[in-house]
């Protein structure tokens, strides 16, 4: 699942806060052995998933934080967690927040929008800079946290895969990527 040399490229940034809770879920999953579950995570179904992508792409996650402006009463929406990860021959290779790609000129964390115009650029940025990118997840912190935690009732297994997809059918996120039009053959 994680290259045995795991590059973290900006571990200094605000954004890697949230990104180093998921890279601790993962290590806890990835040393345990194939019964284990975290939240219906399991290492197998995970290690499918990074092996059916191209030799070397990248996921992309952006996450915002919604809530009311201190002087009004409109929603202000905050960029979370940006992450991509850098997946070559199936294992997560590298990891950075989207502050890294302010480097190669991303508009400053605070300015990005969950507009088609933002996560578009990000998109670019990320092809062209880090790899193709497989699959990138846009959405807000609830649907988040609802697909990372949301687990079967009877302990037999969710597929994270599938409640992702609902949520998209819904408009609680978007997905894409080079992968998406596969995934409905």
């Amino acid at each position: 699942m994680l290259a045995e040399e795991l590059l973290v490229l900006d571990a200094d940034a605000a954004l890697w806060r949230a990104a180093r809770a998921l890279l601790d879920i993962a290590l806890q999953i990835e040393q345990r052995d194939e019964t284990y579950s975290w939240h219906g995570w399991h290492k197998q179904s995970m290690e499918a998933f990074l092996k059916q992508l191209p030799t070397q792409c990248s996921l992309t996650l952006g996450v915002w934080e919604t809530g009311l402006d201190d002087n009004t009463t409109t929603g202000q929406e905050e960029l979370w967690l940006g992450l991509v990860c850098d997946v070559i021959n199936g294992e997560v290779c590298s990891i950075r927040t989207f502050e890294a790609l302010t480097e190669v000129g991303l508009k400053p964390v605070k300015q990005i929008e969950p507009g088609f115009e933002d996560v578009m650029e990000i998109m670019h940025l990320v092809r062209t800079h880090v790899a193709p990118v497989a699959w990138a997840l846009f959405t807000d912190k609830a649907t988040r946290n609802e697909w990372l935690f949301t687990e079967s009732d009877d302990g037999t297994g969710i597929d994270k895969g599938e409640l992702l997809g609902k949520f998209a059918r819904q408009g609680r996120c978007v997905i894409m990527g080079s992968q998406t039009t596969q995934s409905h053959h």
